[in-house]
C-alpha cells in the first residue's frame, strides 16, 4: 500500500540537498571528528561547523551573524533554553525584570517552561488570542511594563498556520525594555520572517526537510543569556556539548534550499492550500476551515487547518490511514480521551468543533493530484461517518 504523507508541520520528509550533505560527510576524513579537537581534523570539522553557522545566519538575515547561532537538538530545546536563559539573563542584567508574557496558543516547548519559572521567582502570564488565532495587541499593550523581561510569541501557530503579528509585538515590548523571542519553528523556510527587532529566534531542521535531532537558537550579540547547560564550553558557553557537525550541515543545506527560492515555492503551495480549502469546505459539507480559508500573508502555506462538524479527529486520522493518508489532529489524544487542543480552546471554537479538528500539512514535492486524492477521500469518509 502507499501513503500519501501530509504530515509536513510534525515533520518533514528529507529533501534531497540534506541526504548529499549526510553522505558527503560521511564519506569525508571528518567523518566522527569532534570540532572541538586541536588536531588537523578537529580544525577542518570546527571549519565545517562554522561554514554551517554562516549558512543559517544568512538565511535567517535580519543582520543575524555566524556568531549569534547557538546550535541546539532540535526546536524544543531551542524554547526551553531561550526562555530560560533570556529571562534569567534579563533578570541579571536589572532586578526589576521578573516577568515573562506568552500568547496562549504556543508550542507546549514554551507553555509547560513556565511551571519551571515561577519556580525561579519569575511571574509567567499568557496573553489571550483573538477568534482569528493572532495575538491581542491589546492585552499585550495592557500587560507590559517595566518589570517584563521577556515576551514570546511564536511567527506562525503550528496547528492553525496563523502568521502572528511580530513587528508590532517587537515593538510594544521593546517599548518598555523587554527582551523578544520568536518560535520560527513552523514559519522558518515558508515565509518571509520579520525578525530584525527581535533578539532570540528558535529554529529547526527537520521542518524544513533537515535531519532529526539538530536545532538552533539565533540570540543577538547584545541579549543577556544566562546559559542552561554547562560542561564543555561549546556555542560560546552558550550551550555545552559536542556538536553533531553532520546534523549541522544537513541543516545548512536544507535551509539553503527552502529559503532559496522561498517566494516561488510560497506561490506554487498556497495556489494548492486554497484549492484544497475550496474543495473540503464546499457549502453543505459541514467542513469549515478553522481561522478562515482566505490563504494570504497572514497564513502559512501548505498547513490546511478544518473542523469537521459532528465527529472526531481520531476517528477520521484512522479511517484516512487506512485509506493511505496520512494527516493529524490539531487536538492531542490523552490517556484514551480526546481533549480540545488548547489552541482551538484559545480562540474561543466550540468543544464540539475543536474535536473534530485535522491539520492536513504539505510542501511543493507534494503534488495536485494527490491533494486531490484526499480531498476526495476526506469527503467520502466523512460522509461514510455521518452515516452510522
Amino acid at each position: 500500500m502507499s501513503f500519501v504523507y501530509l504530515d509536513h508541520a510534525a515533520s518533514s520528509p528529507l529533501c534531497g540537498e540534506a541526504l548529499r550533505a549526510e553522505r558527503d560527510y560521511e564519506s569525508s576524513e571528518i567523518a566522527g571528528v569532534n570540532p572541538n579537537s586541536l588536531h588537523t581534523l578537529g580544525r577542518r570539522a570546527a571549519r565545517e561547523l562554522d561554514a554551517s553557522r554562516r549558512a543559517l545566519a544568512s538565511c535567517l538575515g535580519a543582520a543575524f551573524r555566524p556568531a549569534d547561532i547557538v546550535l541546539t537538538s532540535g526546536g524544543t530545546e531551542s524554547n526551553n533554553i531561550a526562555l530560560h536563559g533570556m529571562a534569567a539573563g534579563a533578570r541579571e542584567r536589572d532586578r526589576r525584570r521578573s516577568r515573562v508574557l506568552v500568547s496562549a496558543i504556543e508550542h507546549d516547548s514554551i507553555l509547560d517552561v513556565l511551571p519551571s519559572l515561577r519556580d525561579a521567582g519569575f511571574e509567567a502570564e499568557t496573553i489571550p488570542v483573538g477568534s482569528d488565532g493572532k495575538v491581542s495587541l491589546d492585552a499585550l499593550h495592557d500587560g507590559l511594563d517595566e518589570r517584563v523581561a521577556l515576551v514570546s510569541v511564536m511567527s506562525a501557530n503550528n496547528e492553525t498556520g496563523v502568521v502572528q503579528p511580530l513587528a508590532e509585538v517587537a515593538r510594544l515590548s521593546h517599548g518598555v525594555g523587554a527582551l523578544v523571542h520568536t518560535d520560527a519553528v513552523q514559519a522558518f523556510g515558508r515565509i518571509p520572517l520579520e525578525l530584525r527587532d527581535v533578539d532570540g529566534v528558535s529554529v529547526a531542521a527537520h521542518k524544513i526537510g533537515g535531519p532529526v535531532g539538530i536545532g538552533a537558537l539565533a540570540l543577538r550579540g547584545r541579549c543577556p543569556f544566562r546559559p542552561q547547560s554547562f560542561g564543555g564550553g561549546q556555542e560560546q558557553g552558550r550551550r555545552a556539548g559536542t556538536q553533531d557537525v553532520r546534523g549541522a550541515l544537513a541543516f545548512a543545506a536544507a535551509a539553503r534550499a527552502c529559503t532559496g527560492e522561498l517566494e516561488e515555492r510560497r506561490a506554487v503551495v498556497s495556489a494548492r492550500s486554497r484549492r484544497l480549502y475550496e474543495r473540503v469546505c464546499a457549502q453543505g459539507s459541514r467542513i469549515l476551515a478553522t481561522a478562515g480559508c482566505e490563504v494570504g500573508d497572514d497564513r502559512l502555506p501548505g498547513l490546511v487547518s478544518i473542523l469537521v462538524e459532528g465527529l472526531d479527529s481520531e476517528s477520521l486520522i484512522l479511517q484516512l490511514d487506512q485509506r493511505g493518508f496520512e494527516v493529524s489532529a490539531g487536538s492531542a489524544c490523552s490517556s484514551g480521551s480526546l481533549d480540545p487542543s488548547h489552541v482551538l480552546s484559545a480562540m474561543g471554537i466550540p468543544r464540539s468543533l475543536a474535536l473534530g479538528s485535522l491539520r492536513v500539512s504539505f510542501d511543493e514535492r507534494t503534488t495536485d493530484g494527490e491533494l486531490d486524492a484526499f480531498a476526495s477521500a476526506l469527503l467520502e469518509t466523512v460522509s461514510l461517518l455521518r452515516r452510522r
